[in-house]
């Protein structure tokens, strides 16, 4: 764990908001934390590369998982940080649309954050939709491929995602050294983890109506 990256990669991994980062003491940890996320599976994408020579199924304008998966962890300092893009980030008629979604979600229907078949919190996703990658065919219709063929799910490098939430531990104030790794071995910061289907987003919706008043 400790302060090592996994592997050497372009600084490009690194989503920048100087001005906000200043303001926002939590939001540096958050995209620390996620670029640590991003590079380690971009290692493990090159990997697998080297080893099976295979690609991702995954491309540009697919939004299967999206849509299909019925799990999404999403971790207090994610949120924090969802609440944030949605309100000072995204422009006035994309959090027109994100506010009727979250004000009445559809069961079982797809992401509340997708919009026209894309992300409308691209650069703050959770790490669980930054890590789901699939190989082989693309998913099918109502398909978790966790389950149906988990040899085709990429597995990402622990030691970087381990690195991600040692990261990640003073929002949740976590400070020393040891309370930190202690904290990785044991699993701690798990159970705070909610669904981020089943999540009620209706403050976030409330926070979208004061904002534009």
């Amino acid at each position: 764990m400790g302060k090592n990256r996994p592997g050497v990669m372009p600084d490009s991994f690194r989503v920048r908001f100087p001005a906000d980062e200043g303001l926002n003491p939590w939001l540096p940890i958050l995209l620390d934390a996620y670029e640590v996320f991003d590079r380690g599976i971009s290692l493990a994408l090159q990997r697998e590369k080297r080893k099976r020579g295979r690609r991702p199924a995954c491309t540009e304008g697919c939004d299967n998982c999206c849509t299909n998966q019925t799990d999404i962890p999403v971790y207090p300092l994610e949120m924090t940080g969802i609440y944030w893009y949605v309100l000072e980030k995204t422009g006035e008629t994309v959090r027109a649309r994100l506010k009727n979604t979250l004000e009445a979600p559809t069961p079982g229907g797809p992401c509340p954050f997708l919009r026209d078949r894309l992300c409308a919190i691209y650069p703050v996703r959770p790490a669980a939709c930054r890590q789901f990658i699939v190989y082989g065919r693309p998913c099918g219709e109502g398909e978790d491929p966790f389950f149906s063929r988990r040899e085709d799910v990429l597995t990402p490098i622990q030691e970087a995602v381990d690195q991600a939430f040692y990261i990640m531990m003073p929002f949740y104030g976590i400070t020393k050294e040891e309370e930190k790794t202690a904290a990785i071995k044991n699993k701690i910061i798990h159970v705070r983890a909610k669904n981020l289907m089943t999540t009620d987003w209706k403050a976030l919706a409330d926070r979208i109506t004061k904002s534009s008043r």
